[in-house]
């Protein structure tokens, strides 16, 4: 049997805990207690980000914690918080690879370029972040993609503690989704990119879409949904809406699981969201890549 690809996880390192630690202000960490603007304090299990079970991975992509707001932050203050995730990233052990992050407050394309050429598999934003295009043609020189992730949640007083998750993070990746179809797309047609927890489930309005005005909507072959949190039934929706070719597979490890096969799934589904179209996603037609993301160890 093939070995699967894993597109999204996070880990946190020694270097990035650190760096969490050594702030006063949001985000940082009070010993493993996580401090944020927009969500309540969150107790973080030291053991989600020690050694994990990668059985049966031929690579796992680990990402910058996007709800951190780190990307938005100053520029003094964002850099050192994404060069610890960077150090620590580069130096994880197979199967691990690695999502590049950037600064959004000020827009440095040279700094993308030299962390990228590190060998990371492309660069994450928020989805909050308008992306920018001298950030986007710098993937499009390497023909590396990107990978839109939720960003910050809104502060929201007497809300539950899975209110992040299931409202404004659906909400920005539903945003994201409509955005860069309508805008960025006709920009940049070449780049490949992905969008987590399946684009907040926004590819099944093509049918207000279309009652609105904003056309058919053809499927696009080199944009791609990842499955993180969900299960067979939305996945289902997903695959009948934009077919199977798109849909790769994402666990958001420590924080959910990746899917397990069910109803209307089976394993040749399995096999095209574990193994096919994640290659794709990550390499186009260039299969180079994903060595490249497993052997640029420092």
């Amino acid at each position: 049997m093939a070995v699967s690809i894993d597109v999204h996880q996070h880990l946190w390192t020694s270097s990035f805990v650190d760096a969490l630690r050594a702030r006063a202000t949001p985000p940082y960490l009070d010993g493993w207690t996580l401090i944020l603007d927009g969500e309540p304090p969150y107790e973080v299990d030291p053991a989600d980000h020690a050694d994990r079970d990668t059985t049966g991975l031929e690579l796992a992509l680990v990402s910058l914690s996007s709800p951190l707001g780190i990307e938005s932050l100053p520029p003094e203050e964002a850099w050192p918080l994404i060069d610890a995730y960077h150090e620590g990233a580069l130096k994880l052990p197979e199967p691990y690879g690695a999502w590049a992050a950037t600064c959004h407050s000020e827009i440095d394309p040279d700094r993308l370029a030299a962390d990228l050429d590190r060998g990371f598999a492309g660069l994450q934003i928020p989805a909050t972040a308008e992306p920018d295009d001298r950030l986007l043609e710098v993937l499009t020189s390497r023909d590396l993609p990107l990978f839109v992730h939720p960003g910050p949640a809104a502060a929201e007083l007497d809300r539950p503690g899975w209110w992040p998750a299931l409202v404004p993070y659906v909400q920005q990746m539903h945003a994201a989704w409509h955005h860069f179809r309508a805008v960025v797309r006709p920009r940049h047609p070449r780049l490949r990119v992905c969008f987590a927890l399946l684009a907040g489930l926004a590819p099944l309005h093509s049918e207000r879409l279309m009652a609105r005005g904003g056309g058919r909507g053809q499927v696009d072959p080199c944009l791609f949904v990842e499955t993180s949190s969900y299960g067979p039934r939305a996945i289902d929706a997903i695959i009948r809406e934009l077919g199977i070719d798109v849909v790769v597979n994402g666990s958001d490890a420590p924080y959910a699981t990746a899917f397990q096969d069910g109803p209307g799934i089976g394993q040749a589904a399995a096999h095209a969201i574990r193994v096919t179209n994640p290659r794709r996603l990550l390499s186009g037609d260039d299969s180079s890549h994903i060595s490249r993301a497993l052997g640029r160890k420092e």
